[in-house]
């Protein structure tokens, strides 16, 4: 296994997951193709790629003065989630999933996509969801996270969608909370799969240094955007993503 090549695809996943999500769309098929069973795979790939999420949730740590009670709360509904999602690999067969997740995140997509203009209608009726009590949030990240802890390709734009709509409709705002539980979700799953001996330690090792250097690569770069080329990028890599996985499929 060239772990060479592993470190440099979790430099270019890192940077993608702190932008928009779907990494893992290029670092599991590599792990696949090194001949490591899937659930192995898994196992490897989240631990892998938890540094890039949580370097580059330091690299947004502005965006989050003054929320950071709530998103402590959010972050561990995300991380029960994901302990409930690493068990269901292991015990569970994939095909439910395989069969769910391309239109999982298809719907996603159309929802960041719609976003202002649903924004703008609701607010036009007086309904604001970003208002609602953040506890109507809790069961929305547990699903999320559950799915993070199960596969997780591209639940950087399923966290993008549900916390555009229900959390803050600044983008970047929304992207600084979606690194923090897309790494704590990872980091949580790794050590299920840890636990039950499912990872190749290694090859997570080499993904996990290319990773660390992606996040601080990728947020920067991320927070630069403009918001609208910002939600463009990532419907663009949820396509992508759905488009993979239904081909996998």
């Amino acid at each position: 296994m060239n772990l060479l090549l592993l470190a440099g695809a979790g430099v270019v996943a890192g940077a993608v997951n702190a932008a928009v999500g779907s990494g893992t769309l290029l670092t599991y098929p590599l792990l696949l193709a090194s001949g490591l069973p899937p659930v192995v795979a898994n196992g490897t790939n989240s631990l892998g790629m938890a540094p890039g999420g949580l370097s580059a949730a330091w690299v947004y740590r502005g965006e989050l003065e003054g929320r950071r009670a709530q998103v402590r709360i959010m972050a561990l509904t995300a991380c029960i989630g994901a302990v409930v999602g690493a068990t269901l690999v292991i015990a569970l067969p994939a095909r439910v999933f395989e069969v769910v997740v391309p239109w999982l995140i298809l719907s996603a997509c159309v929802l960041v996509l719609v976003q202002p203009a649903m924004q703008r209608w609701l607010r036009r009726r007086g309904i604001d969801p970003t208002s609602l009590p953040r506890r109507a949030l809790i069961p929305v990240l547990l699903g999320i996270g559950c799915y993070a802890g199960y596969f997780g390709a591209a639940q950087g734009v399923i966290l993008m969608a549900a916390l555009g709509t229900m959390y803050d409709v600044d983008l970047q705002r929304s992207n600084a909370v979606k690194n923090i539980l897309g790494g704590l979700s990872n980091v949580t799953a790794a050590g299920v799969f840890a636990l039950a001996g499912v990872v190749m330690w290694a090859p997570a090792l080499a993904l996990a240094l290319g990773a660390t250097v992606g996040g601080f690569i990728g947020a920067p770069f991320a927070r630069r955007l403009p918001e609208p080329v910002l939600r463009g990028l990532i419907v663009v890599v949820g396509l992508i993503a759905a488009t993979v996985s239904i081909v996998r499929h």
